[in-house]
């Protein structure tokens, strides 16, 4: 069982990708299978949290310190990564075809994910220093923003997997990584696929500054499948 597990999932090639290649996927794969994820699932099911007193308890800001901080670990993985790439560039000899087309297109949507980030507006509201705001107001820009970042967010990351798994392929990677990758992703799925049937994918803007039909984000469609709005204190508690 064990030579099976370290043996090659292809046994008629080796798997020799030498220390360079070994940690550009280790980075990728702690960014993109590890960080993502986890910053992910903190900004859609961790805006109100289970014990918080909604919405007596507004603008919990532990979800958005959670995904600040492990998107921004991401991104300096990503950058380590392709730097190895960049400074090793007989790497790209052994990584063609689709592993490559791919990890440039995911590696574009994050830096997309970056600048938007940085050019998201103001917040505003009563939260905030002054009331006026991109975010208070959901003006166009910030509109721009939510439906930017939420689906090219998940697009990326939906390429990311097949980035490493084309990437696990053409390196020939061993039997044990296959395994293992594949039950981390199926439990990803499956907590995702639990918290949202839980109700807490709840609406960014209710979870800041609450339910009052009058607030101007209020008075807009909701942005984002599956994203619930008019939360109750035993929503959040489910």
């Amino acid at each position: 069982m064990w030579e099976w597990l370290l043996a090659p999932v292809d046994p008629s090639r080796a798997h020799d990708v030498g220390v360079a290649l070994a940690y550009h996927a280790r980075l990728m794969v702690l960014a993109w299978a590890v960080c993502v994820p986890i910053g992910i699932i903190a900004a859609r099911f961790y805006k109100i949290t289970p014990r918080q007193n909604w919405p007596l308890e507004l603008d919990n800001q532990s979800w958005w310190i959670t995904h600040r901080v492990v998107q921004y670990g991401a991104t300096v993985f990503m950058v380590a990564a392709l730097t190895l790439t960049l400074w090793r560039p007989q790497l790209a000899a052994v990584l063609p075809g689709p592993h490559a087309f791919i990890g440039w297109t995911v590696l574009a949507l994050a830096a997309t994910q970056v600048v938007g980030g940085i050019l998201r507006g103001s917040k505003g509201g009563p939260t905030d220093t002054q009331m006026r705001g991109d975010h208070y107001d959901m003006t166009p820009r910030r509109l721009l923003f939510e439906y930017a970042h939420k689906s090219l967010g998940y697009v990326a990351w939906v390429l990311s997997c097949v980035a490493v798994f084309t990437g696990l392929w053409q390196s020939n990677g061993p039997n044990w990584m296959w395994i293992a990758l594949g039950l981390w992703y199926l439990v990803l799925v499956a907590v995702f696929a639990w918290l949202q049937a839980q109700g807490r994918a709840a609406d960014t803007y209710q979870a800041i500054w609450g339910s009052d039909p009058n607030l101007p984000g209020n008075k807009r469609p909701v942005i984002g499948i599956g994203v619930l709005r008019t939360h109750t204190k035993s929503d959040a508690s489910r």
